[in-house]
């Protein structure tokens, strides 16, 4: 065992998407000494920063933990796939890019759950400030932030409009900027891409940070646990290259390992649930039964459809064409590398009572696999459809005292019954837009479902056998104030001094959408609250909702023109 001589203020784990902004935020102050530990290495590959790319990334060892959770009993005892970001900038170095900061009620539910002040006026400011938006600031977008959004090649593609139009022909409203007022409706996808390169929050945050003396970052680095004395958190055991080092640290540690390396290391700390440590064999520390507990997901599966014409991806993912896409990218960081692809998109509501949308779409002109490969011969597209406020919940468990046995996930997908009546109306909804005149002159055979699935006992079936995650575990040590709750509205562990957690984990509810955007806000936030700064003061930007959203599925709109 090597003990450190030197301390530092500061000990972040993880640099992922939080991490490396508190690791910015906190070293802007020259007096701060931080050290941020990640397991994984560089970020410097092709396949991480061409946005194209992103299937790569995620399923490689060397950059993402390849995690699987248990036999899921609703899934038909399926073991999903969990991939976790291991490389700095972590999940935002392997994640689809995709910008969305959910709806302003998903934030408003955190408050109601108990996490004082991060409702949605709270939490705009946060969001702007961590924000460069492409067509300027103003009341709901930022532009001086250091992460960059767009809507990549703006759409250049027919199709991304086409099932714009499909939605509008429905009846629901347009959406100009799902990000400002308006979630509901169908528009234009946001990216965190930048002139042609990923913006993961290592490129937007670490980077620049990392030239300051103030900031050490450590990788290859496997933290074992937090070092407490008594109920005070005083440093962490890590190692590296095969040697233990005991660091400790003047004021804080800070985990950031997402939703489920975070709540795994507060285990392995002896921090949780009397039962789950003792089955795995660790001298309890601290009573805390939430930790790991409330673990949420997004679920989602794919429509796929013939396409009538030549216009589709599909025709440019042979070995040729993916060799000029690369060498164009190489050359000027533009063209079909330059973007996720996902560049069109909807939020709706998948029944009447609810207040805001529960359903989301990402829209791809092309019809493939998650591995990237082809679905079938000829043109196609589909569009990835979610129930996203789900009911169920899941754990993450520690099982052994060996940080390098896995934890045990289980999110027990689907054993809500609303979440299932949700993935019924993900069906009959997307038929009705897709089979709008917007795409009529496109759309082809349905491929899959399929149109044999009609019946519930058939959309069920379907759906327990095909959807798969869309990589959003959260909520595994939730913020609030009852006796689950594992940090207190300042981020702070129940009943452990100088221990926070700022990451996924700690969102009280799943948001509508993708997560890596929230959890850069609550990381700004939560830099903030350590530092003891005068927090941005709240927004009075409205939000639009639906008037006659209790007796009304759709925020509609007058039927669009067709020539």
């Amino acid at each position: 065992m090597t003990m450190t001589t030197t301390n530092y203020d500061y000990i972040i784990v993880g640099a992922g998407s939080a991490g490396c902004v508190l690791a910015n935020r906190l070293s802007e102050d020259a007096n701060n000494k931080v050290l941020l530990l990640e397991t994984g290495g560089s970020d410097k590959s092709i396949f991480i920063q061409m946005p194209t790319a992103l299937s790569i990334p995620m399923n490689t060892k060397k950059y993402a933990w390849q995690f699987e959770t248990e036999a899921e009993p609703f899934l038909n005892n399926r073991r999903m796939h969990c991939p976790r970001g291991k490389v700095l900038g972590g999940s935002s170095s392997i994640n689809g890019m995709v910008y969305v900061r959910g709806h302003a009620r998903d934030f408003d539910e955190w408050q109601q759950a108990g996490a004082d002040n991060w409702d949605y006026a709270h939490c705009l400011p946060y969001f702007k400030k961590a924000e460069t938006w492409s067509f300027g600031g103003n009341d709901y977008r930022g532009d001086t932030g250091p992460l960059a959004t767009n809507n990549g090649n703006n759409m250049k593609n027919p199709l991304y409009q086409a099932f714009v139009d499909a939605g509008v022909d429905a009846g629901y409203l347009a959406t100009a900027d799902y990000n400002a007022e308006q979630q509901e409706g169908f528009g234009p996808m946001h990216m965190t891409v930048k002139n042609g390169v990923r913006w993961s929050t290592a490129n937007a945050y670490l980077r620049p940070a990392m030239k300051r003396n103030n900031l050490t970052v450590v990788t290859h680095a496997l933290v074992h646990k937090v070092l407490l004395e008594d109920k005070k958190a005083v440093g962490v055991r890590y190692e590296v290259k095969g040697q233990i080092i005991d660091q400790l640290c003047n004021k804080e540690v800070l985990l950031s390992a997402g939703s489920i390396g975070s709540p795994h290391i507060l285990q392995l700390s002896g921090i949780g649930k009397a039962e789950t440590l003792q089955a795995a064999g660790i001298e309890q520390q601290h009573e805390l039964p939430g930790v790991g507990e409330n673990l949420q997901d997004h679920l989602e599966f794919y429509f796929q459809f013939k396409c009538l014409k030549p216009i589709s991806l599909n025709g440019k993912i042979d070995p040729l064409n993916k060799l000029l896409i690369g060498i164009r990218w190489i050359l000027n960081k533009s063209g079909l590398g330059a973007t996720n692809h996902f560049e069109s998109c909807g939020f709706i509501r998948s029944k009447a009572s609810l207040e805001w949308p529960d359903l989301q779409y990402h829209f791809l002109p092309a019809a493939m696999r998650y591995d990237g490969k082809e679905a079938f011969a000829g043109h196609g597209f589909q569009v990835h459809i979610g129930h996203n406020k789900p009911k169920s919940r899941g754990s993450v468990k520690v099982v052994s005292s060996d940080v390098n046995v896995a934890p045990q996930i289980q999110f027990n997908y689907l054993s809500h019954q609303d979440d299932i009546e949700g993935f019924r109306a993900c069906v009959r909804l997307t038929r009705e837009i897709i089979n709008q005149p917007g795409l009529d002159e496109y759309r082809g055979e349905e491929i899959q479902p399929g149109l044999t699935i009609q019946t519930n006992e058939e959309i069920d079936e379907f759906v327990r056998s095909s959807v798969e995650s869309a990589y959003h575990p959260s909520c595994s040590c939730k913020m609030g104030e009852d006796e689950m709750a594992v940090v207190n509205s300042e981020t702070k562990v129940h009943g452990i001094e100088g221990l926070r957690v700022v990451d996924s984990s700690i969102f009280p509810t799943i948001p509508n959408g993708n997560l890596n955007s929230p959890t850069i806000m609550v990381a700004e936030r939560a830099a903030d609250i350590i530092l003891g700064r005068t927090l941005l003061a709240p927004s009075t930007a409205k939000v639009i909702v639906a008037d006659d959203w209790q007796t009304s599925q759709r925020l509609t709109a007058p039927k669009r023109k067709t020539s």
